[in-house]
């Protein structure tokens, strides 16, 4: 037997093994969703999406936090018919209807009320054990932003008004222990969590719950927004995914994406800011665009509206056919994994 093969078999972990047989370290699980710009806010590529892990959506109130989640919540399912999302609630703004508009049902979804962060930990580390890599589960926290500790409820409850020192602690807690069994047993969780303005001259947006969410999630999106206006008023949001963490994509990249009051997500919002910006479309005069070859500067399909393009499935999906669109996209995005020490063949000085 070879020394490998005894420190394989005299291993107390079943899930030991090299590398090369790893289950760890195997092609990580993609569920796309609908919406090409939230696959590379995901994955960085058009035709990535949510993977196993924690992904953080953080912002201030009215924000479509929870939109998003459900929205990866539903590509889950519609990927895995059989599968089950574990929703903790602690903010109880989500109605049935909400769940009914992504296509949710309700019977794939386990309701749990949580009211301190202690709560939380204990009921979600019951479920860590009892599942198994084979349980299609997704896990969705709404939210840990103004979720108690235990300690700040009993305060409060004998009269107490000392600051609390233990919530960041205690938030820390959970994730140190829930993030290795989202790897090990092949779970995507969305957490909401709020943001708070930085003190300083240019503050910046600060994602709450101190560093132990930071450190352990996979990616965090910080989202921004602006309002969409027509004739008749505001008629939805154009909301922006500001990257700030991922083992995917470019940290710091923005992508934008707008909601509708009427529609909803808008599938193809972001593509047209990324094609201009690209120079896969141009405009010759306000309020126009045209395609164009971007190494000939020859116009490809001119004189078009915006309403010709920004809810056409055609005409993105003839984009993406005829030219290297979806590769620009990755390259601008995704980071890229190459060589750290270089080219190995070349001479050492």
């Amino acid at each position: 037997m070879s020394l490998r093969d005894k420190l394989i078999k005299n291993s107390t972990i079943s899930l030991t093994s090299t590398l090369e047989d790893s289950k760890i370290f195997t092609k990580k699980d993609m569920i796309p969703t609908t919406v090409p710009m939230i696959n590379v806010a995901l994955s960085g590529t058009i035709d990535g999406g949510i993977t196993p892990g924690l992904t953080m959506l953080a912002g201030p109130s009215k924000h479509f936090k929870t939109g998003f989640a459900l929205l990866l919540a539903s590509a889950f399912l519609r990927k895995y018919k059989d599968g089950i999302i574990l929703f903790y609630d602690s903010e109880f703004g989500t109605p049935q209807d909400y769940f009914k508009t992504f296509n949710i049902p309700f019977d794939s979804v386990v309701h749990t009320p949580i009211t301190d962060i202690e709560e939380l930990k204990f009921d979600i580390m019951k479920q860590m054990k009892e599942l198994s890599r084979d349980d299609r589960v997704m896990i969705v926290i709404d939210s840990i932003g103004n979720l108690a500790s235990k300690k700040e409820v009993e305060d409060a409850l004998d009269g107490k008004s000392v600051a609390d020192m233990s919530r960041a602690k205690q938030l820390k807690s959970l994730f140190r222990m829930i993030t290795p069994h989202l790897t090990l047993k092949d779970i995507p969780m969305a957490v909401i969590n709020h943001t708070y303005k930085e003190i300083g001259l240019y503050p910046k947006d600060i994602v709450g719950g101190g560093t132990g969410s930071y450190y352990s999630a996979d990616a965090i999106w910080i989202l921004g927004r602006q309002q969409d206006k027509d004739a008749d008023g505001i008629a939805g949001y154009h909301f922006v995914i500001n990257v700030e963490k991922s083992r995917y994509v470019k940290e710091k990249s923005k992508i934008p994406i707008t909601v509708s009051f009427e529609g909803g997500i808008n599938r193809w919002s972001g593509l047209l800011d990324v094609a201009i910006d690209g120079g896969y479309i141009v405009k010759p005069k306000a309020g126009w665009f045209a395609t164009v070859n971007r190494d000939t500067g020859e116009v490809r399909q001119p004189s078009m509206r915006a309403n010709d393009i920004v809810n056409s499935k055609e005409f993105w999906m003839n984009m993406f056919e005829t030219t290297d669109f979806a590769q620009y996209i990755e390259k601008t995005y995704k980071i890229a994994h190459g060589s750290i020490l270089g080219d190995e063949n070349e001479d050492s000085d």
